[in-house]
């Protein structure tokens, strides 16, 4: 076991939350106060270090339950206010995805195409409270009779409706840009020729996992801010890469780690999950989603007082490089960098602009520490931490001891 001067456990913590005794700061402020009070005196005082992220996360969506009908339907194909969703999975249980498109858009036969409504629509719509126009088809059978549903349903009235997202809260992303003489469409937004804007989309130091790069305390049962309620992780998102290569203070050069995410839409709110149109790309959800760092001791304190002029992310082309995969990075710039407006590549100035909303970020970051500190939320000490790889180049500034 690692040795520190500072131990604390989770049921320290949660005893201190429950007393309203706890002393909780955001991913910003703790940067301060390490500064003054050095990393050990930090873990001393502050308990718990949220943070915050709102971004367009594709890989969302949500299992629906929309209840039996008389007689009762074995639903096979399924749409929500004319957008398709899976029914492959039992009789009126279906799923929905943020990026499916509604069954009668133009996609991109109209270049670029608009994308004006899909899955990530329909689920802020849900949790509006605003009712969504349902068809349920079947090829019938015995047991199962019904042929057709059609009805207005809200998410009310769902028996259950569970927001599962396979891959949430990128650990770095690309920021995108486009050396080609011609406009792009892609998923990190519109991009103009020559370089002439570079788009990012991570909130930098409110970040959840650049403030816990080695997953020290994240992990199966951690329990989040999830689509303005209460989430967890459930499982390592797909396309987890923990062993990117990393800098001095253990953090990925490229998109690393990512998280799978459940819970309950009924909790949730349309400010925290929002569907967006991406111009000739596609559909999304953007999704607030906000992770509590327990201070444990001092390793702890460090990770979380990483600034934004300490993280880098990497420069790649999307004209050529990355439609054609060929791992070409032009470069690595800072969030402070990137925050500023603009950076520099190759001699040029790049305006920068951003996918993500620093503003709603940090309404995650805020609400989640009102929570704690009113004693509304306990953090949840996962059963298994998240998955990290030997291979990883550089070891963390505090060493495992064995």
């Amino acid at each position: 076991m690692a040795h520190y001067q500072v131990n604390k456990t989770y049921q320290e913590i949660n005893e201190k939350i429950k007393q309203g005794k706890a002393v909780v700061v955001t991913a910003e402020e703790i940067i301060g106060i390490v500064r003054e009070k050095g990393e050990v005196e930090a873990a001393r005082t502050v308990d718990v270090v949220t943070t915050g992220t709102f971004s367009p996360m594709c890989s969302s969506g949500a299992f629906l339950n929309f209840g039996h009908t008389r007689p009762p339907i074995k639903a096979a194909r399924v749409w929500l206010n004319n957008v398709p969703a899976y029914a492959g999975l039992a009789a009126v249980d279906v799923y929905i995805g943020a990026t499916e498109p509604a069954a009668d858009d133009p996609l991109n036969k109209v270049y670029p195409g608009e994308f004006k409504y899909g899955g990530g629509h329909v689920i802020q719509d849900l949790v509006a409270g605003k009712p969504v126009h349902l068809v349920a088809e079947a090829y019938g059978t015995d047991c199962y009779p019904n042929k057709r549903v059609e009805k207005e349903i809200t998410l009310k009235q769902m028996v259950n409706a569970i927001l599962c997202n396979p891959r949430n809260c990128y650990q770095n992303y690309n920021v995108a840009v486009n050396l080609s003489n011609r406009i792009i469409y892609t998923y990190m937004g519109p991009l103009k020729p020559r370089a002439a804007n570079a788009n990012y989309c991570t909130s930098g130091a409110l970040s959840p996992l650049f403030n816990d790069p080695y997953y020290r305390t994240i992990g199966i049962g951690t329990r989040i801010f999830l689509g303005g309620g209460v989430g967890y992780v459930c499982f390592p998102g797909t396309q987890h890469h923990p062993g990117k290569p990393r800098n001095e203070h253990g953090i990925p050069l490229s998109p690393a780690g990512t998280l799978m995410v459940i819970g309950d839409l009924k909790q949730m709110s349309p400010r925290h999950l929002v569907g967006v149109s991406l111009l000739g790309y596609g559909c999304s959800l953007t999704v607030g989603l906000g992770i509590p760092i327990p201070l444990l001791n001092e390793e702890m304190a460090h990770f979380c007082a990483v600034s934004d002029e300490e993280l880098l992310a990497p420069i790649v082309d999307y004209g050529t490089d990355y439609p054609q995969a060929t791992g070409r990075v032009l470069g690595h710039v800072s969030y402070a960098q990137l925050k500023s407006g603009s950076i520099t590549l190759n001699g040029k100035e790049v305006a920068t602009v951003p996918l993500s909303s620093l503003v709603r970020a940090r309404e995650v970051a805020q609400t989640l520490k009102e929570w704690i500190m009113a004693g509304r939320f306990l953090l949840g000490e996962p059963v298994e931490l998240l998955p990290t790889a030997e291979e990883t180049p550089l070891a963390p500034t505090y060493a495992r001891e064995s």
